[in-house]
């Protein structure tokens, strides 16, 4: 299960466990703290937190659930925050860094009692989440086909960033062709982020006649 996977996972089941019928962005935090934890404990900079003080059984092991599941407004955003965040990291697909990232300007909810605690900034937090992910993880935020793992990993879902590199050509055209009909794609549940089978980019592709 990928680190982001992992997260949400956290979250759900954290929701489900609070009866809530959306996650939310605390629960999303906490799932993402969860997995850059050890023993149940985060250190980033000279912040300790301790999830079971803040309400989360570390020891559990979420399972992945194919259900589909509702993200609050705010949470929906942090999500897009982070794909801009990985762009901006020259990743192609958002990882649990970027998601933490993302938190740094939030003043609301667990976020904001955490600021408010510790004294936390939006640079510090941001600067503390780059080096809590590369002790954790031994490695940066940048894409995991840079830290040595194959094209092939990338599954049989592909972001319109992969798909318009797969097929030579931009992003935008890509997303064209998707507002168009003519390249079919699918909507992650609960998000606005996109995926497009790799067996759907023939679709877009046509055999040259030569001319005589």
């Amino acid at each position: 299960m990928k680190d982001t996977e992992l997260a949400a996972a956290i979250a759900i089941a954290l929701a489900k466990k609070r009866n809530r019928s959306e996650i939310g962005a605390d629960e999303l935090l906490l799932g993402c703290l969860q997995v850059i934890s050890r023993f149940g404990v985060v250190q980033m900079g000279s912040w300790t937190f301790d999830l079971e003080e803040l309400g989360v059984d570390w020891l559990d092991n979420p399972e992945r659930s194919e259900a589909k599941v509702a993200y609050s407004p705010l949470a929906v955003d942090l999500f897009d925050r982070a794909a801009r965040i990985a762009t901006a990291d020259g990743s192609s697909r958002i990882r649990v860094s970027h998601l933490l990232a993302g938190f740094a300007n939030e003043d609301e909810g667990l976020m904001g009692e955490l600021k408010r605690s510790h004294g936390i900034t939006s640079a510090s937090w941001r600067a503390a989440v780059a080096r809590a992910w590369s002790a954790r993880f031994g490695k940066d935020m940048s894409d995991p086909q840079e830290d040595g793992s194959e094209a092939g990993d990338l599954g049989d879902y592909l972001t319109p960033e992969e798909a318009a590199k797969a097929l030579s050509i931009h992003v935008q055209t890509v997303r064209a062709y998707v507002r168009s009909g003519k390249l079919p794609a699918l909507r992650l549940a609960g998000e606005r982020a996109i995926r497009i089978r790799r067996t759907d980019l023939d679709t877009v592709l046509e055999p040259l006649v030569p001319q005589t």
